[in-house]
């Protein structure tokens, strides 16, 4: 079975490396599937876990925003920031998701909205990427 490279790195450190079967990703445009020789893209990627496919495991990372470049042979993610799921504290990410639950339920003048909404998707992400839920 033929691989392709997947590289996830952040401002701060390379985050993921692997050989791997499959890339599963959620773009601003909808789900992508990748597998080797896929053709060359460019494509901005929402707030979600990344799937590793490796035979039959899959591997997740959480990734919160970025960009993924696909090569013949490599894939490379540019996130803001990235967290595999053995790293991930579950308690702690259900904390800010109920918090960030309350905050975009208030709909006060001086919540924010915006950094509300991606908090809450950041928790999510990261609670599917342990498997918490």
């Amino acid at each position: 079975m033929s691989t392709l490279r997947l590289e996830i790195v952040t401002p701060e450190r390379k985050v993921y490396e692997k050989d791997v079967n499959m890339v599963v990703v959620k773009g601003v445009g909808g789900e992508l599937g990748i597998l080797p020789h896929h053709i060359p893209l460019v494509t901005p990627l929402k707030v979600a876990p990344v799937k590793a496919k490796i035979g039959n495991t899959n591997e997740f990372i959480a990734v919160h925003g970025g960009f993924m470049e696909v090569r013949k042979d490599k894939v490379v993610i540019l996130a803001e920031a990235a967290e595999l799921g053995t790293d991930i504290d579950v308690s702690r990410a259900r904390l800010a998701k109920e918090r960030a639950e309350r905050r975009l339920a208030q709909k006060q003048a001086d919540i924010n909205a915006q950094r509300a909404e991606l908090a809450l998707a950041r928790a999510i992400s990261r609670i599917e990427t342990a498997g918490g839920e």
